[in-house]
């Protein structure tokens, strides 16, 4: 028998469908997926080797509370939806928490140098509109998530945004928030994220595991860029998102957006490009056009190989390109699909291909070069 711990890649995705409030949708992702979260906390190096350390010092607690008490005052029903995963799972919020600060519980010191990241390209032709993502975590995520499937209302309108009803589906990492990984909802809003490595991070403002958790209530991209901006506090972290909306009027059009750290305000800062149709956006883990100061190490010297990978292909055109662009081994290290080797630190844990003419999501749980798709899920748009 082979133990959890050594589990090997799992040809599984569970998914859960829920309906109900924030906590009770986050009490029943908790009940439902808690073996998954006991395992994946009690496997993450990270937490337990960096951020429960550091939360027990005075200056990694006055981060933490002071993240805590910012997020609370923005978006109390997300805090209310994370305590429902912990009630829920039976574990302890604090450690959650601490999985959604991030880096940011480092002060800033270590800068995420962790050899973390996904690669994203989006291609925008006539008869092949596509949002093609490898996500790409620490070894220790994989077999550690889930498929989100939610309808959340509420009785009156919650946190700085007034958001009433969400419905989306999304990727989810054992015992974390939906949106940061690859989502969709019900207003045809399409996104998936790439982690950026700020070298300056800030306490106290919000975690972009909860910028990116708000977008999932955009209607339209006038709200996705407010919700990015996050006027009043700002990013304390970075990332890249890149998306489009399934019924937005005149032509397709795709945006990556980078957004930085509030180092210097109350917002974020943010630079978007936008694709027209016949163009196409490929985005790794590093800035591309905003002007933050990044760390060195891992991650940028896998977006470096990833991205010089990608130049050896003809611009993509079909989803055929995409999916055989994301399935690439041949790089000496830094491969784009990464499942080299037990004691890799870094795997791509699935690969989503988002078909917006179809409006499918595609999932692979191994290289899609060399397996049939392990699940096409609908996108279910508002009536």
């Amino acid at each position: 028998m082979v133990a959890p711990a050594d589990l090997e890649r799992r040809d599984a995705i569970p998914v859960l469908y829920t309906r109900g409030t924030h906590y009770s949708v986050g009490f029943d992702v908790g009940r439902t997926f808690a073996s998954i979260i006991h395992s994946f906390l009690e496997k993450s190096v990270t937490l337990n080797e960096t951020y429960l350390p550091l939360f027990n010092t005075e200056n990694g607690r006055k981060i933490y509370v002071d993240t805590y008490e910012s997020v609370n005052k923005s978006f109390p029903q997300y805090i209310r939806e994370l305590q429902g995963i912990a009630d829920g799972a039976k574990v302890e919020f604090h450690k959650l928490f601490l999985l959604h600060i991030d880096d940011v519980i480092t002060g800033g010191q270590d800068g995420n140098n962790q050899p973390i990241g996904c690669s994203t390209i989006c291609v925008n032709e006539p008869d092949c509109v596509v949002l093609g993502h490898t996500e790409d975590a620490l070894s220790e995520v994989l077999n550690h998530f889930y498929f989100v499937s939610a309808h959340i209302i509420s009785e009156s309108p919650e946190g700085k945004h007034k958001v009433v009803e969400e419905r989306f589906t999304s990727l989810c990492y054992a015992g974390h928030l939906p949106g940061y990984t690859m989502n969709a909802n019900h207003h045809g809003l399409v996104f998936s994220i790439n982690t950026l490595s700020a070298k300056t991070l800030v306490g106290g403002k919000t975690p972009r595991h909860f910028i990116t958790r708000a977008l999932l209530a955009a209607e339209n991209f006038v709200q996705a860029q407010e919700i990015l901006r996050d006027h009043g506090v700002g990013a304390a972290d970075g990332c890249s998102i890149n998306m489009t909306f399934l019924r937005q009027e005149g032509d397709r059009l795709f945006h990556n957006a980078e957004m930085g750290p509030a180092t210097n305000g109350d917002e974020s800062q943010l630079n978007i490009l936008t694709a027209s149709p016949g163009e196409h956006i490929i985005h790794v883990n590093s800035y591309q056009r905003l002007p933050v100061p990044e760390v060195s190490g891992l991650i940028i010297e896998s977006s470096i190989e990833r991205m010089k990978t990608f130049a050896k292909y003809a611009p993509p055109k079909t989803v055929a390109d995409v999916v055989r662009m994301l399935s690439d081994v041949t790089a000496s290290e830094h491969k784009v699909f990464r499942d080299h080797g037990k004691n890799q630190k870094v795997k791509t844990i699935c690969v989503g291909i988002i078909d917006c003419i179809k409006r499918t999501w595609t999932l692979y749980a191994e290289n899609p070069a060399y397996v049939p798709p392990l699940v096409v899920l609908p996108l279910v748009l508002k009536d």
